[in-house]
C-alpha cells in the first residue's frame, strides 16, 4: 500500500534510522512578537496568530500567521538579528512549454515588520536574479543566483543591503536538471554548496524506457554532490577539485550540527516502475521507492547515486536497474555510505533547520525541522509531501520516529493533492531571534510565522 501521512516505525542502520520516515535569553513570554528595530516586544506583548492558523494544522499550543503574501516563487529565507526577513525569489527556472518566461527581475525580497503587528508592512526588492539559497553571515547577505553565489554587505539601520554584490563562487553548472544551489556554512568558515544532478538516473536516454546507465556516470564530475569553498574568499571558481562529497542526487536541505557535522537531506530518484516495468511490474513499488534520505556528510563520501537507491523493503542501498539491479542485488552498493535516516518516497525534502532556540518546548531543541515540498510524479499513489516534519536528534543523529509538525499547506483534500492544484508548498525555513519559525512557500509566495504560545 502507498504511504500514508502517519508516522512509521523506527529501525536501525548503524545507529538509528527512521524508516518511512544565540538562544533567547530575554524574560519575554513564549510567542511574544519582537520589534525589528528595538528587539523588544510590542506594546501589550500580544501573540499574533490567525484565527485559522493561516490554514495549516499544527500541534497543540502552536499557532501561525501570515507574515507576508504573494511574493512570487519564494524559496529559502533568513532572518537578521533585528528581525528583518530576506527571501530568495526563484528567477532561473525556464518557462513551461508554450508559456512565456516568468523570471523575477530581482534576487530577493527584504521584509520588515516596522510596527510589531506580526506582519511585514515594508517590502523591498533587490538584486538581479535569485534562485534558492540565501543566508546571513558576518554582516553579509549571501544569495544563490544559480550559476554563482554572491554576497551583499548589510548596512546598519537599513533594510536593503548594498546594491553591488561581491562574487564568492562563479561558473557553477546550472542546466539541465536540478537547479537549487542552496548552501550552508561550516563552523570553520566553509561554504558548502549543493549541485544537484542533471538527470534522473544518469541514463543514456534520460527517463527513457529501459535505457541503461552511463558507466561510468560522467555527470558525477560536476553534479550530484556537495562542493566546498571558503565563505570569506571572493573570486572562487567552481571546479572538480572543490568537490566535498558525491553520489547525492540533490541535497536541497543542509545544516551543520553543534559539533560541526554536515547533515543533508537528499532526493531519491524517480520512475522505477515506469522505466523498468519488467523489473518492477507492480506500480506501487515505484510509488513507495526509493526512500528520501538524511545523510551525514564527510569529505570524500560517496552515497551511491546513480548506481544505487535505498529500497524500503530491503532497508538498504541496492543496485539501480540501469546498472543491472533487480531491487535486491547490491553488488555495486555495499561499499557506498548509507543514510542515517530515511523518509517516505517522493515527499521531496527541500530545507532542513536544526532548532537551537528555547521558545518551543524542550522536545524540539536540537531537533530538525524538514520541509517536504511534494513530488510531481508519485505514480500509482496519492501525492504526498506538502508538510513539515520534525525529527528528534541526539548527539547530531536522528533519534526515534519523525512526527508531522505542520500540514495542510496544499489547501485541498489529501487525495486530491497535485502540484498544480496546491495553493501553498513549503520550502524554506528560518528562525527568528525570538525563536519563532518562518516558512516560505513557492506556490502562493506566502511567508508563514509559527510561534508557541503554550497550552
Amino acid at each position: 500500500m502507498p504511504f500514508s501521512t502517519k508516522c512509521f516505525p523506527v529501525a536501525a542502520i548503524g545507529a538509528v534510522i527512521s524508516i518511512f520516515a544565540a538562544c533567547a535569553s530575554s524574560p519575554r513570554e513564549p510567542g511574544q512578537a519582537v520589534s525589528p528595530t528595538t528587539g523588544v516586544p510590542p506594546r501589550g506583548g500580544e501573540a499574533h496568530c490567525a484565527a485559522d492558523n493561516a490554514g495549516i494544522v499544527l500541534p497543540p499550543g502552536f499557532c501561525a500567521s501570515v507574515f507576508a503574501d504573494s511574493l512570487g516563487r519564494a524559496r529559502y529565507l533568513t532572518v537578521a538579528p533585528n528581525g528583518d526577513v530576506y527571501v530568495a525569489i526563484e528567477g532561473t527556472r525556464p518557462p513551461a512549454p508554450g508559456r512565456p518566461q516568468v523570471a523575477a527581475a530581482w534576487a530577493f525580497a527584504a521584509l520588515r515588520d516596522s510596527d510589531g503587528d506580526g506582519r511585514a508592512d515594508v517590502v523591498k526588492r533587490a538584486g538581479v536574479r535569485g534562485n534558492t539559497g540565501i543566508a546571513i553571515r558576518n554582516g553579509y547577505l549571501y544569495v544563490d543566483e544559480g550559476e554563482r553565489i554572491v554576497r551583499y554587505a548589510l548596512r546598519a539601520g537599513e533594510l536593503v543591503p548594498s546594491p553591488t554584490p561581491e562574487v564568492i563562487v562563479d561558473s557553477i553548472p546550472l542546466n539541465p536538471g536540478h537547479r537549487a544551489r542552496n548552501f550552508t556554512f561550516g563552523k570553520d568558515g566553509s561554504l558548502y554548496v549543493n549541485v544537484g544532478s542533471p538527470s534522473n538516473a544518469c541514463q543514456v536516454n534520460d527517463r527513457g524506457l529501459e535505457s541503461t546507465g552511463k558507466d561510468p556516470c560522467t555527470e558525477l564530475e560536476t553534479r550530484a554532490g556537495i562542493w566546498k569553498f571558503d565563505a570569506d574568499k571572493p573570486g572562487q571558481s567552481f571546479s572538480t577539485a572543490s568537490r566535498f562529497a558525491t553520489g547525492a542526487r540533490n541535497s536541497t536541505g543542509m545544516a551543520v550540527t553543534a559539533d560541526g557535522q554536515l547533515i543533508a537531506m537528499t532526493h531519491g530518484r524517480d520512475q522505477l516502475h515506469e522505466n523498468w516495468p519488467k523489473v518492477f511490474p507492480d506500480s506501487e513499488y515505484g510509488a513507495e521507492n526509493p526512500a528520501e534520505s538524511m545523510l551525514a556528510v564527510d569529505k570524500g563520501d560517496d552515497f551511491g547515486w546513480p548506481y544505487c537507491y535505498y529500497a524500503v523493503d530491503q532497508m538498504k542501498l541496492v543496485d539501480a536497474p540501469e546498472y543491472g539491479g533487480d531491487g535486491k542485488k547490491r553488488d555495486r552498493c555495499a561499499s557506498k555510505k548509507a543514510p542515517i535516516a530515511v523518509y517516505p518516497a517522493h515527499w521531496a525534502p527541500l530545507d532542513m533547520l536544526l532548532y537551537t532556540r528555547n521558545a518551543f518546548p524542550a522536545k524540539y531543541r536540537g531537533g530538525a525541522f524538514i520541509t517536504f515540498h511534494g513530488s510531481w510524479n508519485r505514480a500509482a499513489g496519492m501525492q504526498a509531501g506538502g508538510k513539515i516534519v520534525f525529527q528528534a536528534m541526539r548527539n547530531g543523529r536522528p533519534s526515534g520516529r519523525y512526527e508531522i509538525f505542520a500540514d495542510g499547506f496544499a489547501g485541498v483534500p489529501p487525495g486530491e493533492i497535485q502540484p498544480n492544484r496546491a495553493k501553498h508548498r513549503p520550502v524554506g525555513l528560518a528562525v527568528g531571534a525570538d525563536g519563532s519559525l518562518y516558512v516560505a512557500d513557492d506556490s502562493g509566495g506566502r511567508i508563514y510565522r509559527i510561534i508557541y504560545r503554550g497550552q
